[in-house]
């Protein structure tokens, strides 16, 4: 009997342990979270690293951005609303993906040269990353996986995440909501007053 005991607690002890190394080795794909992004490391068009912590104090737009979408004519508008804000602290962080149609094909290099030579863009650009699928970027996995805002995977390009100035993330807004919508505009506004109100939690779907 001692001896039955004795393995069935050896048993048990090995399967507990076992879905604890399971567990860690395979998170849930789709468990939400409330991360910071200012956790997240993200590479610039160069490939140097960047710490989204160096952003403490900003509030963000992070956008993930085409060359040949329908929606690339909104590089002017994110242009005109950082032109606006930047002074208040507002920073815009733009991240090419070809996921959706291969509409963005071109190398850092050239995205760079059409987002300079087209539409003025000032506002920081990132290395070309993937926003869906197994190689889905760290940051867009807090992104889409955060309790504070609509959950899911990104839709299509020019997608946008608004951060408040500690790395929360505050709204979220579909492709189809402008960059100079009062939508937008006005909660970025209230990111930026001294004491912000919650955020609504935009959507436009």
């Amino acid at each position: 009997m001692k001896i039955i005991q004795a393995l069935s607690f050896i048993t048990s002890i090995t399967i507990l342990f076992a879905a604890t190394i399971s567990a860690k080795i395979n998170p849930p794909a789709n468990g939400e979270s409330s991360g910071n992004i200012q956790d997240v490391t993200v590479k610039d068009m160069n490939g140097k690293e960047v710490k989204l912590s160096d952003y403490k104090g900003k509030v963000l737009l992070i956008v993930n951005v085409a060359s040949k979408c329908g929606y690339t004519k909104q590089y002017a508008g994110l242009e005109a609303i950082y032109e606006k804000y930047k002074a208040e602290g507002f920073e815009i962080l733009a991240f090419p993906c070809n996921d959706f149609g291969g509409q963005e094909p071109g190398t850092n290099e050239e995205i760079q040269e059409f987002c300079s030579s087209t539409y003025s863009v000032k506002f920081k650009l990132f290395d070309k990353i993937k926003v869906l699928g197994d190689e889905k970027a760290p940051l867009y996995a807090l992104l889409t996986n955060n309790k504070n805002v609509e959950q899911g995977d990104i839709k299509w390009n020019f997608e946008k995440f608004l951060v408040d100035k500690e790395g929360n993330i505050v709204s979220r807004f579909r492709s189809k909501v402008t960059p100079e919508s009062e939508e937008l505009t006005k909660a970025i506004e209230k990111e930026l007053s001294p004491n912000p109100n919650p955020s609504p939690k935009g959507k436009g779907f």
